[in-house]
């Protein structure tokens, strides 16, 4: 079965260019400047708040994948570097790219695909009216979506649910964080017109996460076979 791992990075909408209804909603319980600060830097946990600027995809099995992110604009012809194809667009063009390249597969692999990046790319697809060409949250205990953070903490047994970089440490796999960027930096690159250090960004995480599957299916997922 052809498999592929995938994951986004998000970035918020700057709160004042927001409707001020919604200001006034998000801001309701902030007082005191911290707190508002605090909203700032949650917008793009959310798909009403904030958009994608980059959709990663990884064949653990080749190596092979492609990286389709917003440029802030820029131009930026398409080239490959490791394997991996780096195509820039709008939010539009690297959604629809997303599921023209995802419907061909039978298995998924996420790191918190369940809790974050399925339902942001199912949102954001809706918000731009792009019909999803494949079900990317079927039963969560079958074997179509293989969510490793359902899987490290078996579904939820473990009540503390560690990062990806945690994990990564924990098993001595290079973590994305190693190169000097996080999760919380992804707006700033990105209005500073460095999307495509957020691509390379999002390829981190996706040779990180396929490594890490390789943990969960050697040394932690039973099988009866020798």
């Amino acid at each position: 079965m052809a498999r592929i791992v995938f994951d986004i990075e998000t970035a918020g909408f700057d709160l004042e260019s927001l409707d001020e209804p919604v200001r006034d909603y998000l801001l309701k319980w902030a007082e005191t400047e911290d707190e508002k600060t605090e909203v700032r830097e949650s917008l793009s946990f959310y798909p009403l708040t904030g958009e994608i600027v980059s959709i990663g995809m990884l064949n653990p099995d080749t190596g092979k994948g492609a990286v389709f992110f917003q440029n802030n604009g820029n131009p930026l012809l398409p080239f490959e570097e490791e394997g991996i194809r780096y195509e820039a667009g709008d939010e539009v063009e690297i959604i629809q790219k997303f599921w023209g390249t995802i419907k061909s597969y039978g298995q998924f692999i996420t790191f918190n695909g369940r809790g974050f990046d399925c339902p942001f790319i199912m949102v954001r697809s809706a918000v731009h009216k792009i019909k999803p060409l494949r079900d990317i949250l079927p039963n969560r205990y079958g074997d179509t979506h293989i969510d490793l953070l359902d899987q490290l903490t078996f579904y939820g047994a473990s009540r503390r649910k560690f990062s990806l970089d945690m994990w990564c440490r924990t098993f001595g796999i290079k973590s994305p964080k190693e190169g000097g960027i996080t999760g919380y930096d992804v707006k700033d690159f990105y209005r500073s017109g460095r999307g495509l250090d957020i691509a390379k960004y999002c390829t981190g995480d996706l040779k990180a996460t396929a490594e890490l599957l390789l943990v969960w299916e050697n040394y932690i997922k039973y099988s009866n076979h020798k």
